[in-house]
């Protein structure tokens, strides 16, 4: 089957800095300051990281991180160019989502604004597809070239009764 391929959430600090090194210098279009890059990669050992695998071959990655006690983030996430519009960011997804579902409320994703670069108006459409919403642009928060917009979604009903 061409589209085979399974999820499973990596727990070895090593296994996943090997990861997502991997697949994130397949997509330089993404992930091309090198400064950026090692960040995301030293910050995956202390992350939870689920990863997609073809046949033995490593093709995507996510990463969940903390931005309060209510809040999870997608923390970083790549997908190898070949393997894109397959469903597995989405399946990626699923399993982050499920797994933050028990201890958050929301989620956020920070990317560059639309309207800047194709590959991050790609990415915004692929949030907007999983339930993400705007919330905010930062202009200035990372640089004038990469203005930060910030992406949110609702896990569980944050209203309560008293």
């Amino acid at each position: 089957m061409e589209n085979s391929f399974i999820i499973t959430k990596v727990e070895d600090p090593n296994e996943k800095t090997k990861i997502v090194s991997e697949v994130l210098l397949d997509l330089p279009e993404w992930f091309g300051l090198p400064e950026s890059t090692r960040t995301y990669i030293e910050e995956s050992k202390d992350l939870p990281l689920w990863a997609a695998s073809n046949h033995q071959e490593i093709v995507g990655f996510i990463t969940l991180g903390e931005s309060s006690i209510d809040t999870g983030e997608l923390h970083c996430m790549g997908i190898k160019k070949e393997y894109h519009r397959k469903g597995i960011g989405k399946e990626l997804y699923k399993a982050l989502e499920e797994y933050a579902m028990i201890k958050y409320k929301y989620l956020q994703v920070k990317t560059v604004d639309q309207g800047y670069y194709k590959e991050y108006d790609q990415t915004i459409y692929f949030y907007k597809s999983i339930g993400f919403s705007k919330l905010e642009v930062f202009p200035t928060l990372w640089d004038e070239w990469n203005p930060c917009l910030i992406m949110i979604k609702a896990l569980r009903n944050s209203c309560t009764k008293s």
